[in-house]
Order: C-alpha cells, then sequence, then structure tokens
C-alpha cells in the first residue's frame, strides 16, 4: 500500500494506466481535467473523452500511440484544442491542431479558439430564401444550393465527388466575395497533394484554406478536423462578415471515425455496427453550419454512400440535415456524361416558384419529365429500335438526349487532363437553352454538338 501512494503522481497530473488501440486510460489526482480538454504524453496529444471510476478519465488520442507506455508522466493543459483564425490561415494546408504540413512557417495568429462551439442560437439564425449561383447547369438548374444552406454530393467511388468539389471552389472564389474552406476527413494522400498544387495552378488558392485529416490517421483526429474546419469558418463568417464555402470531402468517414472510436470506448453498437451517438455527433457538427445576421456558411458535403444503399443509417441520418441533394450516377459516369449529376433522383428544397420563380420551376420540371419519359422509352428502344416509336416518342428521345449532353459542362480544374477550356453558365443562359431545346420540334444539329458546351451560343463554334 505503501509503495501504490509513492508512485501515485503529483496533485492534478497523471499516469497512463491501460493503453487499447488509440484510447488511453489516465489516472488523476483531484482535480481531474474537463471534458475535451487536451492532455499530453510527451509529444502524443490526448483528448478527454469521460470518466471512470477511481479518479481515471478515458482519452482518445490525436497521434500515433507508438512508443507509450504504463506509468507515463502525463500533463494536463487546462485548455480545450485550440487553432489559430485569422487571414493568415488563407492559402496554407493545416492539420487537426491549425498547424501546417505545407513545410511552411506556422501562420502567425494572435487570435487562438477552442474547436468545441455551440451552434448559433435561434434567434441569431437567419434563413434567407436566396440561391448561391455555381455557374455548373445541372446544379444550378435541377438542384441549386441555398445560401446558408447544406447540400450532400451523394455518390459510390470514382463516379467524380472530388472533381466537382473542386470546380465548386474554383467557382466560387472567381466569382464570389467571400473563402472557402475545403476539410478533407478521411482523404488520400494523394488527393490532399493534387488538390493544394491544384488550387495553386487555378489561382485560387489564397482564397482557400485546407484541413486535412487523412486516411492514415488514428480516428481522433479524422473525428474532431471537421470542428477545426467550423471554427475556422466561423471566424470568417461571425468577426469578418464575410460568406464561407465550406466543402467537406468526405462526410462519411466523420461517421466512420466516430464508430472506431466509440467502439474503442467500449459502446455497444447500434444498427448495422454504428455507433449509439450517430444521430448526437452528426449533429453537433451540422448545426453549426449556419446563416446569421452577419453572414452565411453554405455548405457542400461529399457523402459516400456504401454500396450505393441510400438506406444505409449514415446516409439517411446525414441525409435529414441537408436543404438539398446532389446524386451522382454511375451510369451516367459510364456513358462519359460529365458532371454525373442523376436529373431525376437529385433534389432541392429551393426549387420552388416562390424561390427561384415560376419560370425556372417549370423549366426544371420538364426536363426531368422529358428524361423520365426517355428512361421509360429505353426498354423498347433497346429491344424493337426507335422507328418502332410513334413520331412523339420519338421527338421525346432527340429532346431528352439533347438536354442529357446540354447538361454535361468542361472543368476549370480539368482543363489540364482534357485539353478543353472551362465553362462557367450563368443560370439565365442555362434556361434560355433548356426552354430551347424543349420547345424545338426540329433538330438542325446532331445531339454530338450539345455535348461539352457551355451556353447554347457556343454551338456557332461547333464545327
Amino acid at each position: 500500500m505503501a509503495e501504490e501512494n509513492h508512485a501515485q503522481p503529483p496533485r492534478g497530473d497523471g499516469i497512463v494506466t491501460a493503453i487499447r488501440g488509440g484510447v488511453v486510460d489516465v489516472r488523476f489526482t483531484p482535480p481531474e481535467p474537463h471534458i475535451r480538454e487536451l492532455l499530453y504524453v510527451g509529444k502524443i496529444a490526448l483528448e478527454v473523452s469521460s470518466f471512470r471510476d477511481g479518479g481515471i478519465v478515458r482519452c482518445m488520442a490525436l497521434a500515433p500511440v507508438r512508443g507509450l507506455g504504463l506509468g507515463m508522466p502525463v500533463r494536463a493543459t487546462g485548455a480545450p484544442i485550440r487553432v489559430p483564425v485569422g487571414d493568415a490561415v488563407l492559402g496554407r494546408m493545416l492539420n487537426v491542431f491549425g498547424a501546417p504540413i505545407d513545410r511552411k512557417p506556422a501562420p502567425v495568429c494572435h487570435d487562438l479558439r477552442s474547436i468545441h462551439h455551440a451552434p448559433p442560437l435561434l434567434e441569431d439564425r437567419v434563413v434567407r430564401s436566396t440561391i448561391l449561383e455555381t455557374g455548373i447547369k445541372a446544379i444550378d438548374l435541377l438542384s441549386p444550393l441555398e445560401r446558408g444552406g447544406k447540400t450532400g454530393l451523394f455518390g459510390g467511388a470514382g463516379v467524380g465527388k472530388t472533381v466537382l468539389i473542386t470546380e465548386l471552389i474554383n467557382n466560387t472564389v472567381q466569382h464570389h466575395k467571400g473563402v472557402s474552406l475545403f476539410c478533407g476527413i478521411g482523404e488520400r494522400s494523394r488527393e490532399a497533394e493534387e488538390l493544394y498544387r491544384e488550387m495553386g495552378e487555378a489561382g485560387v488558392r489564397d482564397k482557400t484554406v485546407m484541413l486535412f485529416g487523412q486516411m492514415n490517421e488514428v480516428p481522433g483526429v479524422r473525428f474532431l478536423i471537421g470542428k477545426t474546419a467550423l471554427t475556422m469558418a466561423e471566424f470568417f463568417r461571425d468577426d469578418q462578415h464575410q460568406d464561407v464555402l465550406l466543402l467537406i470531402d468526405n462526410i462519411f468517414r466523420f461517421v466512420q471515425a466516430g464508430s472506431e472510436v466509440s467502439g474503442l470506448m467500449g459502446r455497444m453498437p447500434s444498427r448495422v455496427g454504428y455507433q449509439p451517438t450517430l444521430a448526437t455527433e452528426l449533429a453537433e457538427l451540422e448545426e453549426r453550419i449556419a446563416s446569421t445576421h452577419r453572414a452565411a456558411i453554405t455548405s457542400v458535403q461529399a457523402v459516400y454512400v456504401p454500396a450505393d444503399d441510400f438506406t444505409d443509417p449514415a446516409a439517411a441520418h446525414i441525409f435529414s440535415h441537408l436543404s438539398g441533394a446532389v446524386v451522382l450516377s454511375r451510369k451516367r459516369a459510364s456513358e462519359g456524361l460529365y458532371p454525373a449529376i442523376d436529373p431525376l433522383t437529385s433534389s432541392s428544397v429551393m426549387l420552388t416558384p416562390a424561390v427561384v420563380g415560376q419560370r425556372h420551376y417549370d423549366i426544371a420540371r420538364s426536363v426531368r419529365r422529358t428524361l423520365a419519359d426517355y428512361e421509360e422509352l429505353r426498354d423498347i428502344i433497346a429491344m424493337l429500335g426507335i422507328e418502332e416509336l410513334s413520331a412523339g416518342d420519338r421527338m421525346t428521345v432527340a429532346r431528352a438526349r439533347r438536354l442529357e449532353r446540354f447538361l454535361t459542362q468542361p472543368f476549370f480544374t480539368t482543363g489540364s487532363f482534357t485539353g478543353t477550356t472551362g465553362k462557367r453558365v450563368a443560370i439565365a443562359d442555362t434556361l434560355d437553352g433548356c426552354e430551347t431545346i424543349l420547345n424545338q420540334s426540329h433538330f438542325d444539329r446532331n445531339e454530338g454538338d450539345y455535348y461539352m458546351i457551355g451556353s447554347l451560343t457556343d454551338l456557332e463554334a461547333v464545327a
């Protein structure tokens, strides 16, 4: 007993008592640290997650625990994770602590803020039914983005989510007064490096902050990197009154990281193996994305859909927070129709006459109806040939195939690969083009001429 008392650490400090993967138990003499307080074992950071009996706190490791041993001393910092905010972080690539990972000096910021914040109060929120114009035809026409809202980018692996996100960054920085934040959760290292280089080549890096919790990092980092990004976004919104475009790739990896942490913490899994706190953890992150009287944070979140199953609990919970859904189709990607946005399943609460206007609403409905009719005729065409259709159905097919190709678009961020210059198309030009195609009863141009153009005026340049 005397030996045990002799081994007790000094008051307020702790020692490591157990290590299980990315979870570390630490015994403290009173006073114990608070929930979410940052601790250090040497250079390894820990965050307090829960309390156990006997003065033991259970912590989430924020670095690999290689080299960690039982009985090692633990130092409490008395504060949560705090990150730099301000103009100095623009153009930088940072980690969960706001430290640089781009081989440049640390950003010099006089303001450090905790990554854990409550969402804006209801009285501070502003609901504005306004559209954020992206310049991407298929999005602006069929699933317009809500300023201050959250839009999901749904799709399986390899259908173009990351490419679409980089194009949104490019168009927003070039044509809107504001800043962009890219938050990579569970990103591949190759994708992070490519994005950093492409943003520099496109000339938009200076107005973009890039934060990464990469695929090879511990689940605690991947779980918290979204909160670091939101803390920086909230500074630009609340202190500098700037609109922010927050792009998250991939929000499903946040759910996965939470599931890993929950399992290591010893919590009983819920449906399909997800953590029982899935809804709460997701809401803590998503509810911080909002419009206030000062400015707005608009978010576009890539959502990986496991096995293309939209009934998966993670996809269903994420969907409940969104004001719009841009669904990417593997079938359209295989046909070379990029961006591979599915016009029949993509949607937005903004697509109402009261918000976008009656003309926009009517044209969007007509485009969807024409493409839906074409889908129903595909089987007949495959079995009997298009010659067996009535004249009216043949005209529907002709319009639908031209609409499909007109809704494709060359991107600025892929110009170096495709050899074509990107196009940004105004909503008015998109509506005029779709209306013209819908009203035509005879086409002088082949359907291939409508592929990868901007507005219909570009047809004149097609040989």
